[in-house]
């Protein structure tokens, strides 16, 4: 697991990503959301995108770092997996594990398996597996077993129904100047529906969507695989 920013420690909120800048564009208000509340927060990228069409890994880890100080995380990295092969080796799947036993989030952001991208569907079943084998005990590796709390999806390329709105309106500005600071991805002509340099108002207008159900004017959009608990007063507020 190599560094990109910062120094790997426990975490309140780490956000799982096929390639850098999903992170940004699926969760990002909610992550500087976090970091500017004082929690701990991370992304680990689980490829450097290099058979992606634009940019090439060194300028995309450039650009990942600058966008990990614009949203003030406390550490972001990369496990180097082969682009485009995610999740079709076991190997794969123990180097996360090792690495949520590591880093100890509180609250994994992964990227739900509704996806026309084959390395986001990749990603999802990846950090199942990864969850499974960081707590228990006999797997095969270092350090102590870890189960994360809690797990929420975060949408891609497809429509999802959401279980989680969370409000990201103050956070907008720094979201849009994160995602946008991956240059080789955003900008010139557009190469696909995601490498768009119409990114950022496409992303808006999903935000917007979804705040209409919650009384909000922005909000990022989650799904939970499990039952959600909230405290009575938490409904009454």
């Amino acid at each position: 697991m190599r560094s990109v920013h910062g120094t790997p420690a426990p975490l309140e909120v780490l956000a799982v990503a096929p390639h850098p800048d999903d992170a940004e564009i699926g969760c990002g208000g909610t992550l500087i959301r976090a970091a500017r509340c004082g929690q701990a927060t991370g992304i680990l990228e689980l490829t450097r995108g290099e058979m992606g069409s634009l940019g090439d890994p060194d300028t995309r880890l450039e650009e990942a770092r600058a966008a990990a100080r614009i949203m003030g995380l406390a550490w972001r990295g990369n496990l180097e997996l082969p682009d485009g092969r995610l999740g079709l080796e076991e190997h794969h799947a123990l180097e996360l594990a090792t690495a949520l036993r590591t880093l100890r989030p509180r609250l994994l952001l992964l990227p739900h398996h509704a996806d026309r991208h084959p390395d986001h569907v990749g990603a999802y079943a990846l950090g199942k597996r990864a969850l499974h084998l960081a707590g228990l005990r006999r797997a095969p590796l270092e350090g102590e077993p870890f189960k994360v709390p809690r797990v929420l999806l975060y949408p891609g390329n497809a429509p999802v129904e959401a279980d989680v709105l969370i409000d990201v309106e103050p956070y907008l500005e720094a979201w849009a100047e994160a995602v946008l600071a991956h240059a080789s991805q955003f900008g010139g002509e557009a190469v696909s529906e995601t490498v768009n340099p119409e990114v950022v108002e496409r992303r808006k207008a999903r935000m917007s969507y979804w705040g209409t159900f919650a009384g909000l004017r922005y909000a990022e959009a989650f799904c939970s695989e499990l039952p959600l608990r909230l405290e009575l007063d938490a409904l009454l507020r």
